[in-house]
């Protein structure tokens, strides 16, 4: 199993930046590609951005530019760094993590964390 924690949630003003923290346990090896994704209220969880294994970074339209998803393996986290964000940023963010386990493809979800952008 994959364990997922998000963290760095809160509060922001537009044009101000904010970092989410993702920390991966448990079969980290496993792990193929991990994902920001976000959930407005009402409306369905979109993709963010990911990151593979390797370090190759794919964005949503709406945040190129603003957003950069990154990783330490050293310390096992993948992080979103969220600058100029936008009242329709806020949202709550979750971490995904596609993994292999046992030849098959399983996805591991976070709890959530919640990014406010308001003046």
């Amino acid at each position: 199993q994959v364990h997922l924690v998000e963290s760095g949630g809160g509060f922001v003003q537009p044009g101000g930046s904010l970092r989410l923290s993702c920390a991966a346990s448990g079969l980290i090896r496993l792990i193929n590609t991990v994902g920001w994704y976000r959930q407005a209220p009402g409306k369905q969880r979109e993709l963010v951005a990911t990151i593979t294994s390797t370090g190759t970074s794919n964005y949503a339209d709406s945040v190129k530019g603003r957003f950069t998803i990154s990783r330490d393996n050293a310390k096992n986290t993948v992080y979103l760094q969220m600058n100029s964000p936008k009242p329709e940023d806020t949202a709550d963010y979750y971490c995904n993590a596609d993994a292999t386990v046992v030849a098959v493809p399983t996805n591991f979800w976070g709890q959530g964390t919640q990014g406010t952008v308001s003046s």
